[in-house]
């Protein structure tokens, strides 16, 4: 089965996607990993994303989709995978399903995430992360704070705040283009039957937590 995570920065899809992974043993696959691994072991995609990221630019989606449908053939992610925040574009998800189809693969559901602007905000500003490139567990001071302030839970290495979530104007730039990129990537899915959104918010008493013990049950019948 394989499931994408869609919403914008701050909705939760990281915590969803784990939680889902942990109680299904599918894993949790984001593009920044599989870019991290494939330039740290030289893959041939490796070594032309790197052309792209060391300049700070964006990896082409020729590069970057066959890295994806890669991971995806690995074999932890046989039975099942979560791709976090991919694909980004309407022309992403065209590729995507070109090649599952060959491989006798589909998307199978895409869990769309929204929150209230205001909230997301928020969420972002009091955003913390674990400074561990193999933990890299993500807290929030406000809704789930670690036990010891500035220390992670899991590994004992401090938590940063992400120099894009600490500018309330910068996080008001990124959401919009988030909703420019992903309204059509909506309706892309929308049209497919796989969709399912999400309102994942504190002004409906709905967090991330109860929505993935909802899916969770939805794909174990």
């Amino acid at each position: 089965m394989v499931i994408i995570m869609l919403g914008a920065q701050g909705t939760g899809k990281g915590t969803i996607a784990g939680m889902i992974s942990k109680q299904t043993a599918w894993p949790q696959i984001a593009t920044g990993d599989i870019f991290r691994k494939n330039i740290s072991e030289k893959t041939e995609l490796g070594v032309e994303a790197e052309k792209y990221t060391s300049k700070g630019e964006l990896v082409p989606d020729e590069i970057t989709v066959p890295m994806v449908v890669d991971r995806l053939n690995q074999e932890d992610a046989k039975d099942g995978a979560i791709l976090d925040g991919f694909p980004r574009t309407t022309a992403q998800a065209e590729k995507l399903d070109e090649i599952l189809v060959k491989l006798g693969k589909k998307v199978d559901l895409v869990i769309n995430l929204s929150t209230p602007k205001e909230e997301l905000i928020d969420r972002m500003l009091t955003r913390r992360v674990c400074t561990n490139q193999e933990c890299k567990t993500t807290y929030n001071i406000k809704l789930n704070p670690p036990k010891v302030e500035g220390v992670c839970d899991k590994c004992g290495a401090a938590l940063k705040q992400r120099e894009d979530d600490s500018n309330p104007e910068a996080i008001n730039k990124r959401l919009k283009i988030y909703e420019e990129q992903t309204s059509p990537l909506v309706e892309y899915y929308k049209q497919k039957g796989v969709l399912r959104t999400e309102v994942v918010s504190e002004s409906v008493n709905r967090m991330g937590k109860d929505v993935a013990e909802d899916i969770i049950k939805d794909i174990k019948k």
